[in-house]
């Protein structure tokens, strides 16, 4: 297959986009062009998967979005009859697909839920934040009809009226077995937001100064916390590395006591297994959580790391000062189990060769409108 992979709004080396899927499919021997950021976001192409032809888009930020709605409209007609699938990563370019009838199949790969995600947006105002959630139901809809659709969570599918096949964020396997996780080190990945716990990794690192415990954070900071976490890097409570491609930051990871994913009940993470939960498993990194929904009872079901209340820093601590201590009995007991959970039932190994496949169906097949029809 040549398949065309566009976003306008993730980092070009965005580990669902480019890790996982993208990856998947060169290994595969597929065509893949790909259409992302990258001047925007100063990421240094050489860094793709090898063999990906990629092409330049503006960056849709914040509210500074129709320069790359533009740039994506045009970049779509000019190459999308060329290709044998579009496979789209951003839900504000439902409104500049082509309309052409012979254009192929396209695939819109949802990996959030749209509509709850505002609210954890701070540059959208509150006062338009109602309409926004509405605007972007009625776009899911007007999608359902019109393309193909992938789920990163399943808990996605009461958005929708049809069934839509899920393609989990699991990570992939480690080229090596990893070490067991050693003392004195907790880590994070991810974007680092009040909502995903950085107030309490902030409060925490400044509690474990002097302690021995290092605290590694890995991920771009929101705006609105970005001078605590660089004032706290500054002042060596932390150690901040910024954006780190994901491959490198789960590499650099290993050996730590454990791994921290402090989520809020947002309404777009409530009903998700965490995605850093895995891969952190994945590289036998026992995990601390808070108490979500989902990844609370998987972590205590599975017996895979500690879960804690949101928003209680007190109790983070000591579950930190407990796996990160000298006794490595009980860190590596965890670690163990996790890893073997990932290795055998739960590692993109599998999905996403699975992932490869459902595309290949959909190239080869009637699209779901008039874009794909005759195909």
């Amino acid at each position: 297959m040549r398949i065309l992979v566009v976003t306008v709004v993730h980092t070009p080396l965005d580990a669902r986009i480019h890790h996982r899927q993208i990856r998947a499919l060169r290994d595969a021997g597929h065509e893949v062009t790909y259409a992302a950021p990258w001047a925007a976001t100063s990421t240094d192409r050489s860094a793709v998967v090898p063999g990906v032809r990629t092409l330049e888009v503006p960056r849709s930020v914040g509210r500074r979005r129709l320069t790359a709605l533009r740039a994506a409209r045009l970049l779509l007609r000019a190459e999308a009859a060329s290709h044998d699938l579009v496979l789209i990563h951003d839900p504000e370019l439902l409104l500049v697909l082509p309309r052409r009838r012979r254009s192929p199949p396209i695939v819109w790969d949802v990996h959030e839920d749209t509509a709850a995600s505002l609210i954890d947006r701070p540059w959208v105002p509150r006062l338009v934040r109602p309409f926004a959630s509405w605007a972007a139901r009625r776009a899911e809809g007007w999608a359902e009809r019109r393309c193909h659709l992938t789920l990163a969570e399943a808990s996605y599918a009461d958005r929708f009226r049809r069934t839509h096949p899920l393609v989990p964020n699991y990570p992939w396997l480690p080229p090596e077995d990893p070490p067991p996780p050693g003392p004195g080190r907790v880590v994070y990945v991810g974007r680092i937001a009040r909502s995903r716990g950085a107030l309490e990794m902030l409060d925490l690192a400044h509690r474990l100064r002097g302690s021995g415990i290092q605290v590694d954070l890995y991920g771009p900071a929101d705006r609105d916390v970005q001078a605590r976490v660089q004032k706290a890097h500054e002042h060596d409570e932390l150690t901040w590395h910024g954006f780190t491609p994901n491959d490198r930051a789960l590499a650099a990871i290993e050996g730590a006591s454990a791994g921290l994913s402090l989520v809020h009940p947002q309404p777009n993470h409530a009903g998700s297994l965490q995605t850093k939960v895995l891969e952190y498993l994945s590289r036998r990194v026992p995990v601390i959580t808070t108490d979500l929904p989902v990844t609370g009872p998987f972590v205590r079901s599975r017996d895979v790391g500690v879960v804690v209340p949101v928003g209680a820093v007190d109790e983070v601590e000591l579950a930190v000062r407990r796996l990160a201590g000298p006794d490595a009995t009980e860190r590596e007991a965890i670690a163990e189990r996790g890893h073997a959970l990932v290795r055998d039932e739960l590692n993109w190994d599998l999905a996403g060769a699975a992932f490869v496949a459902l595309l290949v169906r959909w190239a080869a097949g009637p699209g779901v409108s008039r874009w794909g029809r005759g195909r």
